[in-house]
């Protein structure tokens, strides 16, 4: 029998659309799911702990042989919802940002925003485990995932980060895509390229099944995120790994 191969992924909403076709798909008996937060499956990737997985894009550049493997991905073309700076001040008012532990890529973009669109300078610290509790005065703080959604009523002001770098670059964004160093069959990711595909054509489905009271997850699957990786989802996947690596 052989091996089956190891896929990272997130737990978060945003991703069951994705999970429910390999959940469902003849491919389930090929691999075996990992999940974890964006940020540790780069480094379950990076160690070998994992043959592939839905990893934030800014870690790209730090694992030796990593390539994008599906045309599947977590992205916007506007406004995202679940990444976002939130704060109960205007952001000219703000004079640090703590950053959401979670995930490479949300960080990096803050970063880039901050520097280049917004060009305002802040003091950036790292997030704690219960950091939205100092999100006050003049504190904003990224959150990112089910718990972004579920901040939405909470602060005057949020800053979406998607709809901030379309503003910008006039491109959409890719948060995370699937990934691996290793050589993968031709045949293997076909297959899995379908079962990506399959939860696309049950959104609504899906949305009903997870339902949370603060954001209507038709709406976020339907409207907010972008699954297929077309090409302008990566022109602006491009545009930011330059930018981060310059």
């Amino acid at each position: 029998m052989e091996r089956k191969i190891k896929v990272g992924a997130v737990s978060y909403l945003n991703t069951k659309p994705l999970l429910y076709g390999l959940e469902r798909s003849n491919i389930k008996d090929q691999i075996e799911i990992v999940l974890a937060y964006p940020a540790i499956l780069a480094q379950k990737l990076r160690d070998g702990e994992i043959d592939m997985a839905l990893m934030p894009v800014a870690a790209l550049q730090e694992i030796e042989g990593a390539k994008i493997v599906s045309d599947y991905g977590i992205a916007a073309d506007g406004n995202v919802v679940s990444v976002a700076i939130f704060s109960q001040l205007p952001l000219e008012e703000i004079d640090t940002v703590i950053l959401d532990y979670q995930s490479r890529t949300s960080v990096r973009l803050t970063q880039l925003l901050f520097k280049e669109y917004w060009k305002k300078e802040v003091q950036f610290v790292p997030a704690g485990p219960d950091f939205i509790a100092d999100i006050k005065g003049k504190t904003a703080g990224v959150i990112i995932g089910d718990r972004a959604l579920a901040q939405l009523p909470g602060f005057k002001y949020n800053y979406d980060l998607s709809k901030a770098w379309k503003d910008h670059t006039g491109l959409p964004f890719v948060f995370a895509a699937w990934v691996s160093n290793k050589e993968l069959s031709q045949a293997f990711i076909a297959d899995f390229n379908a079962a990506n595909a399959i939860g696309l054509n049950h959104l609504d489905e899906i949305a009903k099944e997870n339902e949370v009271p603060y954001y209507s997850l038709k709406t976020y699957y339907n409207d907010n995120i972008c699954y297929h990786l077309d090409t302008e989802k990566k022109k602006g996947l491009a545009l930011f790994l330059e930018k981060i690596s310059s």
